[in-house]
Protein backbone atom coordinates (compact mmCIF):
# COMPACT_ATOMS: atom_id res chain seq x y z
CA UNK A 1 0.00 0.00 0.00
CA UNK A 2 1.52 3.28 -1.17
CA UNK A 3 0.85 6.14 1.19
CA UNK A 4 1.02 10.06 -0.25
CA UNK A 5 1.89 13.20 1.14
CA UNK A 6 -1.52 14.40 2.24
CA UNK A 7 -1.42 11.06 4.66
CA UNK A 8 1.68 11.81 5.60
CA UNK A 9 0.35 15.19 6.96
CA UNK A 10 -2.66 13.66 8.49
CA UNK A 11 -0.32 11.07 10.44
CA UNK A 12 2.05 14.28 11.51
CA UNK A 13 -0.62 16.06 12.40
CA UNK A 14 -2.18 13.04 14.52
CA UNK A 15 1.35 12.22 15.66
CA UNK A 16 2.26 15.70 16.86
CA UNK A 17 5.28 15.32 15.30
CA UNK A 18 7.41 16.75 12.19
CA UNK A 19 9.11 15.48 10.01
CA UNK A 20 11.48 16.93 7.74
CA UNK A 21 10.89 18.37 4.20
CA UNK A 22 14.25 16.29 2.92
CA UNK A 23 13.44 13.13 5.27
CA UNK A 24 9.61 12.94 3.84
CA UNK A 25 10.13 10.57 0.47
CA UNK A 26 12.55 8.34 2.68
CA UNK A 27 9.30 8.23 5.47
CA UNK A 28 7.25 7.25 2.96
CA UNK A 29 8.65 4.78 1.25
CA UNK A 30 9.78 3.13 4.92
CA UNK A 31 5.90 3.34 6.00
CA UNK A 32 5.03 1.74 2.74
CA UNK A 33 6.99 -1.13 3.35
CA UNK A 34 5.49 -1.68 6.81
CA UNK A 35 2.38 -1.52 5.54
CA UNK A 36 2.62 -3.54 2.71
CA UNK A 37 4.57 -6.58 5.04
CA UNK A 38 1.70 -5.76 7.22
CA UNK A 39 -1.02 -6.64 4.54
CA UNK A 40 0.85 -9.79 3.89
CA UNK A 41 -0.31 -10.83 7.31
CA UNK A 42 -4.09 -10.98 6.32
CA UNK A 43 -3.20 -13.51 4.05
CA UNK A 44 -2.86 -16.33 6.79
CA UNK A 45 -6.42 -18.12 7.43
CA UNK A 46 -6.61 -17.48 11.50
CA UNK A 47 -10.19 -18.94 11.10
CA UNK A 48 -10.00 -22.01 12.89
CA UNK A 49 -7.11 -21.00 15.63
CA UNK A 50 -8.28 -20.43 18.94
CA UNK A 51 -6.97 -17.19 20.23
CA UNK A 52 -4.95 -18.84 22.76
CA UNK A 53 -3.02 -20.90 19.72
CA UNK A 54 0.90 -21.17 20.20
CA UNK A 55 3.48 -23.23 17.63
CA UNK A 56 5.19 -24.29 21.11
CA UNK A 57 4.10 -27.76 22.24
CA UNK A 58 2.62 -27.05 25.49
CA UNK A 59 2.34 -23.10 25.43
CA UNK A 60 5.03 -21.18 25.90
CA UNK A 61 7.62 -21.95 28.62
CA UNK A 62 7.63 -20.37 31.75
CA UNK A 63 10.48 -19.93 33.96
CA UNK A 64 10.19 -19.19 37.60
CA UNK A 65 10.31 -15.80 38.78
CA UNK A 66 13.09 -15.02 41.06
CA UNK A 67 14.48 -11.82 42.50
CA UNK A 68 17.82 -10.92 42.15
CA UNK A 69 19.12 -10.19 45.39
CA UNK A 70 22.40 -8.47 45.11
CA UNK A 71 23.27 -6.24 47.52
CA UNK A 72 25.88 -4.17 45.91
CA UNK A 73 23.03 -3.00 43.31
CA UNK A 74 22.11 0.16 45.40
CA UNK A 75 25.84 1.28 45.88
CA UNK A 76 26.23 0.40 42.01
CA UNK A 77 23.84 2.72 41.03
CA UNK A 78 24.11 5.91 43.70
CA UNK A 79 27.70 5.91 42.81
CA UNK A 80 26.65 7.27 39.08
CA UNK A 81 24.63 9.53 40.33
CA UNK A 82 25.84 13.39 40.78
CA UNK A 83 25.08 13.25 43.80
CA UNK A 84 23.86 11.10 46.58
CA UNK A 85 23.97 10.74 51.08
CA UNK A 86 22.69 7.86 52.96
CA UNK A 87 21.84 5.65 50.24
CA UNK A 88 19.51 8.85 48.82
CA UNK A 89 20.00 10.92 45.45
CA UNK A 90 20.45 14.18 45.60
CA UNK A 91 18.63 16.84 43.35
CA UNK A 92 18.02 20.16 43.49
CA UNK A 93 15.21 21.77 44.97
CA UNK A 94 11.98 22.53 42.64
CA UNK A 95 9.62 24.35 45.11
CA UNK A 96 10.72 27.46 46.73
Amino acid sequence: MALDLQTLEKLEKLSHLRIDASKREEVLAQLSEILDYVENLNELDTEGLDSYFSTLEGGTPMREDLPANDPDVPRIILDHAPESRDDYFIVPAIID
